[in-house]
């Protein structure tokens, strides 16, 4: 937990940010988001804000008031509904999304401009410094793209109307509820008004796109500064993405994933999905159904899963995941979105031992492409 002050100087540097989006930001969002009502005359919406405000010691009316302010938002709604049953996933598709040289040349500039910082977060936390480089490559480009999403709207429209076709809509629906109390009582500590602030579509924020929940438990303040900003300082954000890692158990030298291939006389592969991502076998184990690892593999001391990456209408490719591979996907609960984040982090990687692109200026901006 960070004290309150830390809390009031990450808001107002939230803030800050926010208000400094510029009318082009603005614009773009008139153009983008159909406005709808607000949640003022909902009776659902006033019962929550009482709870919220009871549960964090909040002032009742201001909560009402701030909560009524909260608009709905379709497109949201068209965003966080998962694509239809049967749907075929294709991981060299979604690869291709967040692995390409663009990215990749930023990656190295953000590498090079934070080449302390990065490797005093390794020192730290026990976090390579490709793992980290590659979740803020994924996540905004480096801070390129944090979103322009109202994040009061945003998390107001997850909370009471989730798409109920979703599978778990319930569960996600009261999860939201539980981000938007937590948002609203940072920004009530420091002052700030709710409206002002902008992020993703799910009411995720700042370079690392931390959800409020994980600004307040794993946010920390690496530039020694005083305050948390994990909008503007690279060095907050480096070790605040290297500290979630490590609360959520990542373990020092440890790989992420090995190669795998398969015995066809053993081959078990109902039995070896069957625990999904979470790592359950043994060497011997995984062995005995007939996955075959590689040298580095079969000298592995902890349990190990077999990930499935689907391909469309192509053979699924596999890798034998690691605890530090499932580590990545509590980050977001995605083998694609793991792998994609570890290959990126190799390619900036390999991009900084050849030299790839000169020193870059690292610059950001708020626009999104939510």
């Amino acid at each position: 937990m960070i004290s309150s002050n830390l809390l009031r100087n990450a808001i107002i540097l939230i803030a800050a940010c926010a208000l400094s989006a510029s009318a082009t930001a603005e614009k773009r969002i008139k153009t983008k988001v159909i406005i709808s009502p607000t949640y003022a005359s909902r009776p659902d919406a006033m019962v929550l804000a009482n709870d919220i405000a009871t549960q964090h010691a909040l002032d009742p009316a201001w909560v009402r008031r701030t909560l009524g302010q909260a608009h709905r938002l379709p497109v949201v709604e068209r965003l966080i509904t998962p694509a239809p049953a049967g749907t075929p996933k294709n991981w060299a598709l979604y690869r291709s999304r967040f692995i390409d040289p663009v990215r990749t040349r930023a990656g190295v500039a953000f590498w090079q401009a934070q080449r302390d910082t990065l490797a005093r977060a390794q020192a730290t936390y026990g976090v390579p410094a490709e793992i980290i480089v590659g979740i803020i490559g994924v996540e905004t480009i480096y801070g390129q793209q944090m979103g322009s999403f109202k994040v009061l709207d945003a998390l107001a429209t997850l909370a009471f109307d989730f798409p109920a076709a979703h599978p778990r809509a319930t569960q996600r629906s009261q999860f939201f509820a539980g981000e938007l109390g937590q948002f609203l009582k940072l920004t009530y500590q420091g002052g700030i008004d709710p409206t002002s602030l902008r992020g993703s579509y799910a009411g995720a924020m700042g370079m690392p796109q931390f959800m409020p929940s994980s600004w307040v438990k794993f946010a920390v303040d690496f530039d020694g500064d005083g305050r948390i900003d994990l909008f503007n300082s690279p060095a907050d954000v480096i070790g605040s993405v290297a500290n979630y890692f490590k609360t959520f158990g990542w373990q020092s030298g440890m790989p992420t994933h090995y190669k795998v291939s398969f015995n066809p006389e053993k081959r078990d592969l109902e039995a070896l999905l069957l625990p999904d991502i979470l790592p359950t076998f043994s060497v011997a184990s995984f062995s005995a159904k007939g996955a075959v690892l590689d040298a580095a593999g079969q000298t592995h001391t902890g349990p190990l899963a077999l990930v499935e990456l689907q391909n469309g209408d192509q053979a699924p490719s596999y890798v034998a995941g690691t605890e530090n591979f499932y580590v990545i996907t509590r980050y977001n609960w995605s083998s694609y979105y793991a792998m994609s984040v570890i290959d990126l982090g190799q390619a900036v990687k390999e991009g900084m031992g050849m030299g790839l692109a000169k020193p870059m200026p690292f610059t950001r901006n708020n626009s999104a492409t939510d």
